[in-house]
């Protein structure tokens, strides 16, 4: 397995235990996976999700109601897809 490819792998299992825990918004973790993962500018990245442009910069700037449907748009390409997690008790 390549380096690039581990690489990746770690940075997607990192951003699903940040998300699952909380401590990143789910626009930092779409704009990291973009940037780090794809590496493709927004113009791009929206064309692959079928999305518009203005609705995922407003999703990275955590602004705005993505639906459903965008967020699993978004996640689908790193096999992910938006759910319902029990709480962490601390």
């Amino acid at each position: 397995m390549s380096d690039e490819i581990q690489q990746r792998g770690i940075i997607l299992s990192e951003l699903q235990e940040q998300l699952l825990t909380g401590s990143i918004s789910i626009g930092s973790a779409v704009k990291r996976l973009r940037t780090e993962i794809t590496g493709l500018r927004q113009q791009q990245f929206a064309g692959m999700c079928k999305i518009s442009l203005r609705t995922l910069r407003q999703l990275e700037q955590d602004e705005g109601n993505p639906t459903l449907q965008t967020l699993n748009g978004v996640f689908k390409p790193f096999g992910m897809r938006v759910g319902i997690v029990p709480l962490r008790r601390q």
